[in-house]
């Protein structure tokens, strides 16, 4: 699968993920806050892929300052970071990245070698976020035997790291060494990331899978053999509490009752040290429309109340190992 990130100098170049699987069409962001708009409106998602692109749109927000002494220009930088960090509160990686870009922009002592050691820092960020998914899949599929069964939930492949994915990047190495048998993927509703996004990584991967309902997980998991589920996190607290697209933690609770193991994949900059427990997570509420309308039709009667929390918390005590690219932690975890 083509990369869907390309650093192009002046532009990022990205694959618009609201308009796939139907259409696959590329978006040229010239500036910061498009790419502040790309994260919000979700066509750019996935917290290690929001993470790489925020490095690309400070870079493309230091391109666009105009002001010709250093204060000044300093000044303009910090709006960039703040348009940034609005976008998306849950994803770590977005604030991780921020918080680097801040340090590189610390060690300037004149505008145009800032902007330099800007590029250079988000350039870094990418290749490292690539090399750490590799590492990640690794690891992960030496926790799977041949023949395996696998129950994956949202989108975790290429489109939502700009690598090689977290937990679809397990799946997909795991099937490369001849390991997977079947993969079901939940649809993830609201927005359907699983039939939309991991549904279209498995096929071009070529990954046997069956798409089903986030209903259905249980039955899935009681009928199918299912010997593991393997999920990404958008945030992990100290104590391995990790936050995740919601439905994931009905998912470890399903397979805690089916002794099912319950793996969650992320690359260490996706640990929140300052979050003691999940209870510190701050958790995206996002427009009700997302629920009462499907496909641009609306479902629902017009006025009904919506609660659409984008993500939900697993408490450390239903997951069987925290996967990274250092290796494989399992409890107790401690960050």
């Amino acid at each position: 699968m083509k990369p869907p990130f390309e650093w192009l100098g002046d532009r990022l170049k990205v694959l618009d993920q609201t308009r796939l699987p139907c259409e696959e069409i590329h978006l040229e962001l010239k500036d910061y806050r498009a790419v502040a708009e790309a994260i919000k409106n979700l066509r750019v998602r996935g917290a290690p892929a929001i993470g790489v692109a925020a490095g690309y749109g400070v870079v493309l927000g230091a391109q666009g300052i105009a002001a010709s002494d250093f204060a000044s220009f300093r000044n303009g930088l910090e709006t960039v970071f703040n348009v940034l960090s609005a976008t998306r509160p849950t994803a770590r990686n977005l604030f991780q990245v921020i918080e680097r870009m801040k340090k590189a922009a610390a060690r300037g002592r004149d505008i145009a070698g800032l902007k330099k050691d800007l590029e250079t820092e988000a350039a870094a960020i990418h290749r490292e976020q690539v090399e750490a998914d590799i590492k990640l899949a690794a690891y992960g599929a030496s926790l799977l035997k041949k023949d395996s069964v696998i129950m994956t939930h949202c989108n975790t492949g290429p489109l939502a790291t700009a690598g090689y994915g977290t937990a679809l990047g397990i799946i997909v190495r795991a099937f490369e060494q001849g390991k997977v048998r079947l993969v079901f993927a939940t649809e993830t509703r609201p927005l359907c990331q699983g039939a939309r996004l991991t549904a279209w990584e498995l096929k071009q991967a070529g990954v046997p899978f069956k798409l089903v309902t986030d209903s259905m997980a249980g039955c899935v998991m009681r009928t199918q053999k299912i010997i593991a589920v393997i999920v990404g996190a958008d945030r992990i607290a100290a104590n391995g509490d990790t936050a995740n697209k919601i439905g994931t933690y009905n998912l470890a609770v399903l397979a805690k009752e089916h002794g099912i193991p319950f793996y969650v994949a992320a690359p260490t900059t996706t640990i929140d040290t300052a979050a003691r427990t999940g209870d510190d997570i701050p958790i995206e509420e996002r427009c009700g429309d997302e629920v009462t309308c499907f496909g641009g039709v609306r479902i629902a009667p017009e006025g009904v109340e919506v609660l659409n929390p984008a993500f939900d918390v697993t408490p450390a005590r239903y997951i069987t190992a925290i996967v990274t690219e250092k290796g494989v932690m399992e409890a107790p975890y401690g960050f």
